[in-house]
């Protein structure tokens, strides 16, 4: 019930999109589970059909957003990064935009746009932030995180972050000392607050909303914190210290007023229980448990019932018991590190290297079990980082300059 409630208030807040749209950065809740249904639950051999090819997407790492018949996405291009829509029926491109400079250490953007209503947010590797018309690509206006907030990132690759927009504000994580948090104004990108009592630097994590203790809240992970912000005017309501090394990257996850945490670098995962405190309005956060089960550099992690699911460096894909922090399998030979996804009640997996195969898996603690599998063709020479995204019966596979589209609808 809490995730209809979240769903029906996040719809409410962005305007209208489908059930079964995309809008955003692991989805409308921004967990990377869809709830569509009708999807196929094994694939034949071979995979399912590819419906189109879309090319000269360009240089980059971005995810797909898809809302009202169109995707968005971004992109290096000649002497620029780009925001782009797309035409969802056959991928033709419709809009482009100028976002920033192109470039930096792995050439391109990040970021997978936010789209809000009759607008799209997007934020390039240079700290480019900019919110557009969604019809024609129209610029309305637009910040630079460095320049105009002394943003300051944990190392040297760049903004990564998918901006949030939730209530009218633009939510992002520029860090540094002026405050790790900013909200802006959707329509104006005036500043609505900044955090004044916490300022780390970013990381490359996003931004998640939860209900905790009854009260919503902004949710966000550094390379030296996780905390929870107030939306109304970005007060800290509770924090706890959690180093990270190198690149602390995967999205948080939030239930039942806990909020889990991982990343690589040998670092790991950690599980933290949230509380109201002896004083309303305050919060406390207290370690459950920390431990080394999943080390997910990226690719990110998903939670399915009791059940986290993603890939832990040196142990493979894992399903961890997320209350307890147990491993309750780890496979490491059926499939390379890479990226997950949830959708119609089956895993989408796919591997980052070689030929990027695609595995839909059944998840379930008792093990890896297998429902089909294919190799991605036009396989670029690069790491694929991009997630896959399943959306309108749609699985998109996004690997630098082209992007796949196959039909994964029931018959």
């Amino acid at each position: 019930m809490k995730k209809i409630n979240a769903l029906f208030a996040l719809v409410l807040t962005t305007s209208v999109v489908t059930a079964a749209d995309w809008p955003q950065w692991r989805g409308p809740l921004r967990d990377d589970v869809s709830t569509e249904t009708g999807l196929l639950q094994e694939w034949p051999t071979g995979g399912p059909t590819l419906a189109w090819k879309a090319t000269g997407l360009g240089e980059g790492f971005s995810g797909v957003a898809i809302a009202k018949g169109r995707i968005y996405t971004m992109g290096d291009k000649g002497e620029a990064s780009f925001l782009m829509a797309l035409d969802a029926t056959d991928g033709k491109l419709l809009w482009s935009t100028k976002v920033g400079k192109p470039g930096g250490n792995y050439p391109g953007p990040r970021c997978t746009p936010t789209v809000a209503g009759d607008q799209v947010v997007a934020l390039g590797q240079f700290g480019d932030l900019v919110c557009v018309a969604a019809a024609d690509g129209k610029e309305l206006w637009r910040h630079n995180l460095e320049k105009d907030f002394g943003g300051k990132v944990m190392s040297g690759w760049g903004f990564a972050e998918s901006p949030l927009v939730e209530d009218g504000k633009v939510i992002c994580t520029p860090g540094g000392a002026q405050g790790t948090l900013l909200a802006l104004d959707q329509k104006t990108g005036e500043v609505v607050w900044r955090t004044k009592d916490w300022t780390n630097k970013a990381a490359y994590s996003s931004i998640i909303t939860a209900t905790i203790c009854g009260v919503r809240q902004y949710i966000q992970l550094t390379d030296a914190s996780v905390a929870g912000v107030a939306p109304k005017d970005g007060r800290m309501l509770w924090r706890a210290p959690r180093s990270g090394k190198m690149a602390v990257i995967p999205t948080p996850i939030a239930a039942d007023d806990f909020v889990y945490v991982a990343s690589g670098y040998d670092v790991g995962c950690n599980l933290f229980k949230i509380s109201a405190g002896t004083t309303t309005g305050s919060f406390t956060a207290q370690q459950v448990y920390t431990n080394k089960v999943i080390k997910n550099q990226h690719g990110g992690i998903v939670k399915v019932g009791d059940y986290l699911y993603g890939h832990s460096d040196g142990a493979g894909w894992t399903c961890q018991n997320f209350k307890t922090g147990e491993a309750k399998w780890q496979e490491k030979d059926k499939l390379p590190k890479g990226s997950i996804s949830c959708a119609g009640g089956r895993l989408y997996l796919r591997a980052e290297s070689g030929p990027g195969t695609v595995v839909l898996v059944e998840p379930t603690p008792t093990g890896w079990t297998e429902k089909g599998r294919f190799d991605q063709p036009n396989r670029s020479d690069k790491n694929s980082w991009a997630h896959p995204v399943v959306a309108n019966g749609c699985l998109y596979l996004r690997d630098k300059d082209i992007l796949l589209c196959y039909d994964v609808k029931q018959k």
